[in-house]
């Protein structure tokens, strides 16, 4: 990043206007840094794929995204076993009308003979 006339700014610049901002408004003592790290902790509690937070962020990989944030997926294991419970309930509805289905045709048969 730089200024108008096309300076670089100094390293630090960005922090420190930011730092000074945050004191100004009297909001608690974060850094410009923390921001990156709330914007994909917030991403991945509400759903969004890692890889799109690994995009986001700029990560190299998405194992260095889920390294760094793998606490934030507490639940993820029991999510999948959850889904994995409503696949096999779907699948055993479709079966059970299916064989009740089957049956009921089967004695149609049989009545008919």
């Amino acid at each position: 990043m730089c200024w108008d006339n096309g300076e670089p700014f100094q390293p630090d610049y960005i922090s420190q206007t930011f730092k000074s901002i945050i004191r100004k408004l009297k909001l608690p003592d974060i850094t410009f840094h923390d921001l990156r790290h709330t914007h994909a902790t917030l991403l991945l509690e509400q759903g969004v794929h890692p890889k799109i937070v690994q995009e986001r962020l700029g990560h190299s990989t998405i194992s260095m995204t889920l390294d760094t944030y793998s606490h934030v997926l507490p639940n993820i294991h029991q999510e999948a076993a959850n889904k994995m419970d409503d696949i096999f309930d779907k699948n055993i509805e479709s079966v059970s009308k299916n064989v009740s289905k089957n049956t009921k045709t089967a004695n149609k048969v049989k009545d008919a003979e």
